[in-house]
């Protein structure tokens, strides 16, 4: 399912506004993936970590920049945003 377009004024900032605009011209070109080689093996060393253990599906109430900027930082690495948010959680109390 498609999202629906945003609205004026459903923009964060004119900053996030920009940048959709930029990404959903029809010239847009993605540049280079930050997923490094070293940084896809980390990030597959502890999906194995985690692979065989019981999930539980929860729902958490987030801001909407958080939830952005997890998302913006998901796309950066490369995965899901869901799984990101796992990791950062899985590392906040393992440490």
């Amino acid at each position: 399912m498609k999202n629906k377009t945003p609205t004026i004024g459903s923009f964060i900032d004119s900053d996030e506004e920009e940048l959709y605009n930029i990404i959903e011209r029809d010239d847009y070109v993605p540049g280079p993936s930050l997923l490094t080689p070293e940084r896809l093996l980390e990030w597959q060393v502890a999906a194995r970590a985690t692979i065989n253990e019981e999930r539980t599906k929860i729902s958490i109430r987030l801001p909407k920049t958080d939830l952005l900027r997890l998302k913006a930082k998901a796309m950066r690495e490369g995965m899901p945003y869901q799984t990101l948010i796992g990791s950062i959680l899985h590392k906040a109390v393992s440490r």
